[in-house]
């Protein structure tokens, strides 16, 4: 009993680990206002979807490519297309960034896709959980983050109308600013698309068994599923890039003079978001049947709170009313709330 209690510990601080390093990847792009968007995300996409999953796969289990052509069929499918559907949302999510902030965006996209991302493979996998202690606290958890979600864009709202120096707010961070109402579409498209990454995971674990079954580590079974789905959202994060590169005719930006940082800052960028999706992969075997369910949420809420720190030391609430601050701290209160529930449901 207690070495079960030792691994769902370990579980739930690895899945917070993931969350820092998701709520910190953004970070490099207040730095990187001399690229165009388009720049930023074809390095960071190669950096975390293709070139690191190479490395960490070729390290620990170079056969992998191999068992991959011999995994399950349909399971091989639903990694493919969910990833590719993920693409589009991890797109917009980059859009909302630059439209609207490190803070505000990460807080409506991560916690959307949070509720989601809980709920959806609970649904599909064990929905007869629902009624049991353990599925009420998830669907708990996940009402509590909605409540979140709300105070926080309430105080999105308020900060909008405050009509400070948005300038000084935003730094050098790369891309345009928007209007609240069409970041707003750009989060809730990316929310929903984000939610798709887990149950396309939680969907796979087929692909996770088959690697186990052929004598792979729990670790490096689970990367068989992440090369599958990080190759799939490459395909359409670098399809777009690329149609923005040649529209906008930013190509020469990559070869401009005093690149080697900007690269740096595009590397970062991959190894903290790329690092925080193998991390979950190792947290969710360790959480149980409800894994998926209890670690995405637990991993993107801490990333939410995260990002929010950082927005507020850069600077993007400066000039607001205290009112807006009260209720965006109150949201993020409610946020780590929701933490709580969440990381109880599977004791």
């Amino acid at each position: 009993m207690g070495n079960m209690h030792d691994v769902l510990i370990a579980g739930a601080l690895l899945a917070v680990v993931s969350g820092v390093m998701n709520g910190l990847f953004t970070l490099p792009m207040r730095f990187l206002g001399r690229w165009s968007w388009e720049n930023v995300w074809t390095v960071f996409i190669g950096g975390a979807c293709l070139l690191l999953p190479a490395v960490l796969v070729g390290i620990t289990a170079p056969q992998s490519y191999r068992l991959l052509l011999e995994a399950p069929g349909r399971a091989v499918g639903i990694a493919l297309a969910t990833g590719f559907a993920w693409g589009f949302g991890a797109i917009m999510f980059g859009q909302s960034v630059s439209a609207i902030g490190i803070a505000l965006a990460n807080t409506f996209v991560l916690a959307i896709s949070s509720a989601l991302g809980a709920l959806l493979p609970m649904l599909l996998l064990t929905p007869a959980r629902i009624y049991e202690r353990s599925g009420q606290m998830v669907l708990l958890g996940v009402a509590i983050e909605i409540c979140g979600i709300a105070l926080c864009g309430r105080a999105g709202l308020l900060r909008e109308r405050a009509a400070v120096n948005q300038k000084e707010q935003r730094g050098d961070l790369v891309g345009k600013a928007r209007p609240l109402a069409v970041a707003l579409l750009l989060v809730i498209g990316s929310g929903l698309l984000s939610a798709v990454f887990n149950v396309g995971f939680a969907l796979s674990q087929p692909i996770a068994a088959f690697g186990q079954m052929h004598g792979l580590s729990e670790f490096a079974s689970t990367n068989l599923i992440w090369i599958l789905m990080l190759g799939g959202g490459a395909v359409s994060n670098l399809g777009f890039c690329a149609f923005l590169l040649m529209k906008n005719r930013t190509v020469w930006k990559f070869v401009q003079p005093g690149g080697a940082r900007l690269y740096g800052f595009g590397l970062i960028m991959a190894v903290l978001w790329g690092g925080s999706i193998f991390v979950y992969g190792l947290a969710t075997p360790k959480l149980g049947a409800l894994g998926p369910s209890i670690g995405w949420p637990l991993s993107l809420a801490t990333g939410l709170l995260v990002a929010n720190v950082v927005g507020l030391l850069l600077g993007e609430w400066k000039g607001t009313s205290r009112g807006a601050l009260r209720v965006m701290f109150s949201g993020i209160g409610v946020l780590v709330i929701a933490i709580s529930v969440l990381s109880r449901a599977n004791q």
